[in-house]
Parts: C-alpha cells; structure tokens; sequence
C-alpha cells in the first residue's frame, strides 16, 4: 500500500468496507468517518430498544440476563446496570496486548457493524469509537480469552471498557488508565443504556481484524514467494519449460496460471535461463511445481478474501432488531465458524509456501542439489560453514508452522452451563495463522539471501533478467557477498528488515506492470 501521501477518509455505511480500508485505518491511521445515511438506521434500532423497554417486553439481553442467565428477567430500571455490567464481568480476557494495529482494527469493524441498523446502540457510541480511532486512542486489549462464540466476548469487553471511562488505553505513546487517555484526547465517555454492552461486545471483529490484517501480510507473502523462487531459479540455472502456458492451459487453475505467468515475466530476457535449457531433462518439484503449489495458496487467498469482506460488512451481535416491522430475534451470527476455517485454511496455505521455499534453500546449499554450486554456498568450505546453519533455522521454522498449522476450528469446548455448546476457536485460529505468516517472511528472506549468493558464486549477476538484477542490485546494498565466516546475525536481520519493507514487491511491480 502506497503510503507516501495523506490517504483517503474511509467511509463507514456498513456495505463496503474492504481489506485495504481496514489496513488504511489500522497501519496507516487513515481518518475515519460515518456515512451521513447511516444516522437514520442507528437512531431507529435504538428506538424500538426504547419501546421494548417502555412496553415491558421480554427480550434476551435486554430484559434478561445473558447466556444461562438468559432465564433470568431484568427490570426495567436494571438494564442500563445490566449493561455495564456486562462489560465489567467479561473484561477477563489475558496474556500480552495484541498491538496497536489490531485494537484498531477492531474498532473499525465494530462500528462499521453497529452503523447496519440492527443493534440498538445510541449514535453517540459508534462516534465514539470514530474518535477514538481518529485520536489515535487504543484500548489495551489482551490476546487470549475468546471462545469465537458468542463471538469475541473478552477481547472486545476490553475494548469497550474504555468508552466507559475504565479499563486502559494506550494514548501518545503511553500507556495510561482509560478515563485518563479519553480526558487528554477530550473524547466524552458514557455510562451505557439498554441494550448497548452487549451491542458492543457480541461480535466476531477480533478474529476479523487479526484475520484481515494476516491475509494483506500474506497476499504481500504470496507474491515475494513468486519473487524469491525465481531468483532461486537463477541461483540454481533451473529449467523455464514447467512454466510453459500450453501446461497450465490444460488445468487451467487460476492461481497456477497466474503464478507460471508471473515467473515467465520474472525470468524474461535471461541469459541464465536460455542457456539453461538444455542442462537436464526436469528440475525436483520444489522448482518445477511451483506454479501448482504457489498457485494453490493464491486461490485460498482469494477465497479467503470474499469471507473476511462478507463478515467485515455484515452484523453478527445477538438479538438482532428489524426496525422495520419491531421484530427482535435471538440468532447466531455472532458465530465465528466461517472465519475460524478460512483462517485454518489460510494458515494451512501459508504453511505450505515456507515449507517449499525451505527446500529450494536446501537445494541451492546441499552440493548434491544445486547443479554445481558449492557446499553450503561458501567459496572457502571446511574452515568455513557459510549458509549452512541458515537451513538449519529455516528447517526449523517450517517444522514449528507444522504445529501451529494443526486446525483451531475442529476444537470445542462448552461453556456458560452448555448453553454455548459449540464454539469456533476462530481468534485463536487467526492468531495463529498470524505467526505462521510472520514465518514465512523469515523463511523467504533466508531463500533470498541464499539465491543472491549463489548467483554471485556462479558469476551470473550480470545475466539475470533485468527485473531480477535489479532484485539483485537491492539485497547487495543490506547484505554483503559472505566470503567468509562472519557475524550471520547482521545478514540475516537486513535480509529480514529488506523483505518486509515492501521494496522488492514495488521494485518488481514498476519494472513489470503485469506481474499479480
């Protein structure tokens, strides 16, 4: 994301709020404002909560307790108590605050659901939320504590803490009581009414931020994958016919298509690759499959990316109300089944680009594997380890995505008196698909190290493809040609820093307008 000027306002109406909105505001403090359609719903829903109050109706959450406590009534002059008590008793969430990205994220998504119409919160608290985000006030959530049903029960308790005057809030670099970060940012908090606790804190938006958040960091993954593997290709004079689009044509998967396409504009124009052609017959599958496997992860970062812009815009507290003809009906949309899979499945296909990008590395170090580089790619072996231990530590990366790869969403574990008996694990399945993904950077970084100083041992770095000495050009700037032993950490951390800066994706996509 292009971040070098002011960006847009992102205009909440509860329909169209994307992936690359949410990371404007949650990264990148993209101001934030309230379609001026959406008063007019927010002010009905809290209406007809007004008219249930006044009518005596008996309704879940509102003139009841919540969960088992649901076959417990509540008067009329209790709800507003009943309300922040709610908030005061499931702020129980624990373990390190998610960052400051995500909290923010959160946000967005909660009033971005509470503008729909269907909630019955007072318009004064989503402008809240507005201002907190725009006032770079952020709630001190910790990460652990939801079930993902009745959505992110915990995590957003804390969140909602501060709008009423409790809790802590990081503001201007500190980390302060929440009464205290809203007084100096001069935002008003609120005692909450009928209806409005619950309102804020019945909802899948933990587990839709963390989510939205992992998927950007990983369609930027996806395509560092494509980069770095073919600089493997390079390093290792791999053969281009795999790559031929009559293959592809005739299992015309989207994603496989289009990353066979993206390696042909990556290698084009390279000496090394023409004159690699008649070197073997085929190259192992980590090379030659790439479009298969690398285009598999695409397609489930496509996929995963209509389920998260579905959940983004769509209201998922419970009881939902339907203005329209008074009806209030208990559900289950708070339910984080459809974003606990995708974030599964999405952990499952980040897995798998670390796990093929790790034994291109081990081919381009193992002298049995690289068409004739040496051993551990150091010009001076035996005194000498060069990149061997850079394996060792991408091999482990990749068996410790083996664990966290293991599905959240086939687990569950009944709480509230059985009364949620059947919960999603969804935040738990987006925070660990986040690590994987964090991985992955590290285990492409090393791959692309390696691949740079195997072209320099084969003395091809001036018959690349001109993308890729342009690729080339940039990593020598942080990482030196290793001649010998030295301090590996330095290399290593720039390489890292380098991967994650976004340079290289916006090096490859000026020089090559139709690289995807």
């Amino acid at each position: 994301m292009d971040v070098d000027h002011a960006l847009a306002p992102v205009i909440l109406d509860g329909e169209s709020l994307t992936i690359e909105k949410v990371v404007a505001v949650a990264r990148f403090n993209a101001p934030v404002k309230l379609s001026e359609g959406c008063y007019e719903a927010i002010d009905r829903a809290r209406a007809l909560v007004e008219k249930i109050l006044a009518e005596d109706r008996r309704v879940y959450g509102i003139s009841t307790g919540f969960g088992e406590f649901s076959k417990v009534n509540v008067g009329h002059e209790q709800s507003a108590q009943l309300q922040e008590n709610l908030i005061l008793s499931h702020c129980v969430a624990t373990g390190t605050p998610f960052g400051r990205e995500i909290v923010r994220a959160m946000m967005l998504l909660r009033a971005n659901a509470l503008v729909k119409g269907n909630s019955g919160i007072r318009r004064e608290l989503v402008e809240c939320l507005i201002e907190m985000l725009n006032k770079d006030v952020t709630p001190v959530v910790p990460r652990q504590g939801s079930l993902g049903a009745s959505g992110d029960l915990a995590p957003l308790a804390h969140m909602a803490l501060v709008l009423i005057g409790r809790g802590e809030a990081w503001y201007e670099g500190e980390r302060l009581p929440g009464a205290e970060a809203m007084a100096r940012a001069g935002i008003p908090t609120y005692h909450l009414l009928a209806k409005e606790g619950l309102a804020l804190i019945n909802g899948t938006q933990c587990m839709t931020a963390i989510g939205t958040l992992v998927w950007y960091d990983l369609d930027r993954g996806a395509k560092l994958a494509d980069i770095t593997a073919s600089m493997t290709m390079e390093a290792l004079t791999a053969l281009t016919s795999a790559f031929d689009p009559r293959i592809h044509a005739l299992r015309p998967q989207k994603g496989q298509g289009l990353v066979a396409r993206n390696i042909r504009l990556l290698l084009e124009n390279s000496p090394t690759a023409e004159a690699s052609r008649d070197l073997r017959v085929q190259d192992a599958y980590a090379i030659r499959c790439i479009p298969q496997v690398h285009g598999a992860v695409r397609d489930s970062i496509a996929y995963v990316r209509s389920v998260l812009e579905i959940e983004m815009n769509s209201v998922t507290d419970n009881p939902i109300l339907f203005p329209e003809d008074e009806s209030v009906i208990s559900g289950g949309n708070f339910h984080g089944e459809p974003v606990a899979l995708v974030m599964d499945f999405l952990g499952i296909a980040a897995a798998e680009l670390c796990s093929i990008s790790e034994r291109r590395l081990e081919r381009m170090v193992n002298p049995s594997l690289s068409n004739g580089l040496p051993a551990f790619l150091t010009p001076h072996g035996g005194l000498n380890s060069g990149y061997m231990i850079c394996q060792y530590s991408a091999a482990s990366i990749v068996s410790e995505n083996k664990v966290h790869a293991h599905p959240a969403s086939v687990d569950s574990i009944p709480s509230s008196a059985n009364q949620e008996d059947h919960v999603s694990m969804g935040t738990t399945a987006a925070r660990k698909c986040r690590t994987i993904v964090k991985n992955l950077y590290s285990v492409l970084a090393f791959e692309l190290m390696a691949a740079v100083q195997g072209i320099d041992l084969r003395g091809i770095q001036d018959k690349l493809s001109p993308v890729h000495k342009e690729i080339y050009d940039l990593v020598r700037q942080v990482v030196p040609f290793c001649e010998d032993d030295h301090e590996l950490r330095v290399d290593v951390s720039a390489m890292n820093e380098l991967i994650r800066s976004g340079k290289i994706e916006r090096l490859v996509e000026r020089a090559l307008p139709d690289f995807r």
